[in-house]
């Protein structure tokens, strides 16, 4: 593995990239070599929760299956947050007992995320996807015991650069999520803003990858 892609949606099959690729209960592709599976805040469907949370369950028992998620709390949607929250937990409930990292969405509910890690003792790796946040907020999280994922906004985003700079090497990961740019030009921008070679960037995400993803 030359490139780790922490989270896609885009399975493109290249020899040099190992992809995460989110996968959900009710479309699972079985052709898809390494996976997420979870139920994003956005997608929970209460009549047909219990099913998914027993394919979930099922996967993630698959060698395979490196992750749960991308699950987590979003208070910018209609879904109600109390429902939300107990989904969420379920999962993590799940991540515990199949030992599997968590790929977590959270739109403006940080402060919830980190309590609830707190309050169900959480252990497994925790890593915040597509973080695009502030340098206090970024400092509050890795504290608290979080990774932390950038792509889009990284690229998208020059204020992020130095919250980026100030992510300590071995608490981040790089991802594509939606974005039509490749995890090379990704990486590209990293090593770039991290002053290091692509090389050394490879080794450091390596290094990253094999404390999370055991």
């Amino acid at each position: 593995m030359e490139y780790f892609n922490f989270h896609t949606h885009q399975f493109t099959n290249q020899s040099d990239v190992l992809e995460l690729v989110n996968q959900y209960p009710k479309d699972f592709d079985a052709t898809i070599p390494f996976y997420s599976i979870g139920i994003h805040p956005w997608y929970i469907d209460e009549n047909g929760l219990d099913e998914d949370l027993k394919i979930i369950e099922e996967k993630l028992q698959a060698q395979n299956c490196l992750a749960i998620g991308e699950c987590g709390l979003d208070k910018r949607i209609e879904i109600p947050f109390d429902l939300q929250v107990s989904v969420f937990e379920k999962q993590l409930e799940l991540a515990e007992k199949y030992k599997k990292p968590v790929v977590i969405h959270c739109v403006a509910a940080f402060q919830e995320v980190m309590a609830i890690k707190k309050k169900m003792k959480i252990n497994v790796p925790m890593i915040i996807h597509g973080f695009s946040k502030n340098n206090q907020l970024a400092e509050q999280l890795i504290a608290a015991g979080f990774y932390l994922s950038f792509g889009k906004y990284l690229i998208k985003n020059p204020d992020l650069k130095t919250v980026f700079q100030n992510v300590p090497n071995d608490r981040f990961f790089l991802e594509t999520d939606t974005i039509e740019e490749s995890i090379k030009q990704v990486y590209e921008l990293a090593s770039e803003y991290k002053e290091l070679n692509l090389k050394e960037l490879e080794g450091v995400i390596s290094s990253n990858y094999k404390s999370v993803f055991k």
